[in-house]
């Protein structure tokens, strides 16, 4: 009975691709255009700090958000991933990663707070969320070289897309789970909705906000690794590279470089999220 395909659902897929190609190709270079612009700067800049100092900041960070024992943590992954050679892979997935959270909570959590203040918003998006993180990570890479060629900015396009819902769902949740008698109560005070949003509601909502910012990053930074198959630079490289040549010392070294990396960036996050 299924022997033969009888809905050709690739090559219509495949087709309306190439028709967006075809017809919007202006449309997707302008959107490609802001992405490009803050992701060659970050690269440019964070690869133009000296490493002491660079380590010098990012401890600063652990230890002001963590405490001292994370500091220390910090400097010495810091100090190993270059002695491992690769500083400036590190570098350029952090302006990725950066890159891709910035553009998630500019459009990630005015969306979750609609979707939080409205029933029928949040569920009409909540099938797209759905789709959008179970869909397989390399699914995303082929609409993204086909739509902006191969490189960096095709990776953060596609870390973006892959990392939006984490964000969307916690800022709704956060958003959802202020008491309603604390929103009265505002209210009865002669807050306006715009008063109860930004003095009640977003306050309250914060840790669950920077919990879905955590997820965000931890979904960023894998699939940045990912978007290496498609000419993206950073850690992920050396992790592809020695998968093509069979080299395990390369890889396991990219992978060291991406699991110290993931752990700083979550404790970070974790803690400032635990601190509201």
């Amino acid at each position: 009975m299924f022997q033969d395909k009888i809905i050709p659902l690739d090559v219509w897929f495949s087709d309306l691709v190439e028709w967006i190609v075809g017809n919007y190709r202006d449309l997707f270079q302008a959107l490609k255009w802001p992405v490009e612009q803050i992701l060659t700067s970050l690269d440019k800049g964070l690869n133009a700090v000296p490493p002491i100092l660079m380590i010098g900041i990012i401890a600063l960070i652990a230890w002001k958000s963590t405490g001292i024992r994370m500091a220390i943590f910090t400097a010495f992954a810091m100090l190993f991933i270059g002695f491992l050679g690769l500083w400036s892979e590190t570098m350029t997935t952090l302006a990725m990663v950066l890159s891709a959270v910035l553009f998630c909570v500019i459009l990630g959590v005015p969306i979750g707070i609609t979707s939080g203040r409205r029933d029928r918003f949040e569920a009409g998006i909540r099938p797209i969320l759905d789709a959008m993180q179970t869909t397989p990570a390399f699914v995303y890479l082929v609409p993204m070289v086909m739509l902006f060629s191969v490189g960096n900015v095709a990776g953060v396009l596609a870390t973006i897309i892959f990392s939006l819902p984490p964000i969307i769902r916690l800022t709704s949740l956060g958003i959802r789970q202020v008491h309603p008698e604390l929103i009265e109560a505002a209210q009865a005070f002669g807050a306006t909705k715009r008063q109860v949003l930004f003095k009640v509601q977003i306050p309250l909502a914060m840790p669950t906000i920077l919990a879905g910012l955590n997820q965000t990053i931890m979904m960023a930074l894998s699939m940045v690794v990912i978007a290496s198959m498609i000419g993206a630079g950073g850690l992920g490289s050396p992790v592809i590279l020695g998968l093509n040549t069979l080299d395990i010392g390369r890889a396991v070294v990219g992978g060291i470089g991406i699991v110290l990396m993931a752990i700083i960036l979550d404790r970070i996050t974790q803690s400032l999220a635990s601190k509201k």
